[in-house]
């Protein structure tokens, strides 16, 4: 599975589990349907899907302990409103924010209309994957009619980011399938190729770093790792959106874990043994200190592109000092560089899966991530250098025994 690739066909949570299905089979992972009698095999490779978005694999070491790295397969971007469209000169989709997108950066740029149909079937409700063959693009109003744009802008989101569809007849579902559409789950979303920047190549730039650079590398860690206890990625959907959903909600971990411990034939006290003794690498990008902006930033911490894997700390990680030593033993055993992040204290601070995990599985708990720039853009930044440090410590972690 190559980096860029993944990145730019990864337009919604639906493709990136597509994604990570496909490459799990590839390696040979089995399926296996929530809710029946799993059978294992001690050397077997598993994934659970769930909503066609969310994604749980995991393989078996002599330990039963779980060592968990888990990740959220959504991004920021614009959901469609249904099937009609803003009537006009030009028809326009009717859209609405997914997540705290930086607006501005989704104007003039090549954006795909992605996602699932659900359509009507004689053996009833067909969910089928979609990508428009087709560009739209949001342009900006001219400078001329707004010459004060460079000074700042605030946009009207039912007016303003309603990209153009046509001047024709079409309606959009029919662009998209022959089929019966019952309904969808349709969004707008960036589909310009990744790229390196930097005059030697030491920076990539791509839409949804945050947090496919996280689901890759923990699936490549997981089909890559020698695991002595259960190494576990779970990639979950809508953390951008509150982690509200079933696919979204940790809670799939945890149906996941009981199932496996059931599967295992594990009594009350094995099953807490797993949790207790286990580990959970929360895993999704955090701030590169900006070269511009050096005032919204620590102080004292400062996180560089290329600095390495990124613990993060704050109160709304799940990060305390146990976990980030535990950690910081392990990347130093295997020399992978790492980082610390604190907020800047009068700043907001971001939030992640990792408080929400620990409360469900009552497991140990470390924020992670690589440094980025830009996050929430159309286009962020990151440093190659850290792709590779994360997944090598991923495939380190999940290698690893009971981390103490």
């Amino acid at each position: 599975m190559q980096l860029k690739e993944f990145l730019e066909t990864s337009y919604t949570a639906y493709h990136t589990a597509a994604n990570v299905v496909k490459y799990l089979e590839a390696n040979g992972f089995c399926r296996l349907a929530a809710g029946e009698n799993w059978q294992l095999q001690t050397d077997g490779k598993y994934y659970v899907t769930r909503n066609g978005s969310s994604v749980i694999a995991f393989r078996l070491g002599s330990n039963k302990v779980f060592n968990i790295c888990e990740s959220h397969t959504d991004s920021p971007s614009f959901k469609i409103k249904g099937n009609k469209l803003a009537a006009g000169d030009v028809s326009r989709l009717n859209t609405e924010t997914y997540g705290g997108a930086i607006l501005y950066s989704f104007f003039d740029r090549p954006l795909k209309v992605v996602g699932r149909l659900l359509v009507e079937t004689d053996n009833g409700v067909e969910e089928r994957l979609v990508t428009s063959g087709y560009d739209v693009v949001i342009p900006s109003l001219a400078i001329h009619h707004n010459p004060t744009v460079n000074e700042g802008i605030a946009f009207n989101t039912q007016s303003d980011t309603l990209p153009l569809f046509s001047q024709s007849e079409q309606e959009l579902y029919s662009t998209l399938t022959d089929g019966s559409v019952l309904d969808a789950d349709l969004f707008v979303t960036p589909s310009a190729q990744a790229f390196n920047g930097g005059v030697n190549g030491e920076f990539l730039c791509s839409a949804r770093l945050d947090n496919l650079t996280s689901v890759y590398a923990s699936v490549n860690a997981l089909v890559n790792c020698k695991p002595q206890c259960i190494a576990v990625a779970a990639c979950l959907d809508n953390e951008e959106i509150g982690s509200g959903t079933r696919q979204g909600s940790p809670s799939f971990i945890d149906q996941v874990l009981n199932a496996l411990s059931c599967a295992l034939r594990l009594s009350e006290n094995e099953r807490l043994y797993a949790r207790e003794n286990g580990f959970v690498l929360s895993s999704d990008n955090g701030h590169a200190s900006h070269p511009a902006h050096p005032e919204k930033y620590d102080v004292c911490n400062k996180t560089t592109l290329n600095g390495g894997v990124v613990i993060k700390h704050h109160v709304n990680y799940a990060t305390d000092g146990l976990s980030s030593a535990i950690v910081k033993k392990l990347l130093k055993d295997n020399n992978i560089k790492y980082q610390d992040y604190y907020n800047r204290s009068n700043l907001r601070c971001g939030s992640t899966l990792g408080l929400s995990t620990a409360r469900q599985l009552g497991m140990r708990v470390c924020d992670v991530g690589i440094a980025e720039l830009a996050m929430h853009s159309a286009c962020e930044t990151c440093g190659t250098e850290d792709i590779a440090a994360m997944q090598s410590f991923m495939t380190a972690f999940l290698s690893s025994g009971i981390l103490k």
